[in-house]
């Protein structure tokens, strides 16, 4: 598993680098994602994460979500474009979470509108 400034990635995950976004397959054309431990670490204890709602659109590049700790307050970038089609509830009641685990602690799942143009341009795990 690669390691980042002591931020552990995930072999079997896709990541958008620059926004510090991890993608995973999840077997049914759709695909979940959440925050890597860089941004986590970055962004200090979360103590609010407000998502998309469930039937909305994702625009390619464009927010879907707003994330905030004590010291920053900003976007989740989704690299792929789709519909919302589920939202970690535990995460709304529990930011933090995503502290403690971020690979556990997805944020959402979307049905991404042309996932294999999309994923040609993530980083596979082992590879960051």
């Amino acid at each position: 598993m690669p390691s980042v400034r002591g931020c552990n990635l995930p072999d079997d995950l896709l990541y958008d680098v620059d926004n510090h976004i991890w993608f995973q397959e999840v077997g049914d054309g759709n695909v979940r994602l959440g925050m890597t431990t860089v941004a986590t670490a970055m962004a200090g204890q979360l103590v609010a994460f407000t998502p998309k709602k469930v039937g909305r659109s994702v625009r390619e590049g464009k927010s879907c979500a707003t994330v905030e700790s004590g010291k920053w307050v900003g976007p989740a970038k989704s690299a792929a474009g789709g519909e919302v089609v589920g939202v970690n509830e535990a995460l709304l009641g529990n930011p933090g979470m995503a502290n403690e685990d971020p690979y556990a602690a997805w944020m959402f799942q979307i049905q991404p509108d042309d996932w294999d143009s999309v994923k040609a341009g993530l980083t596979p795990g082992s590879e960051v």
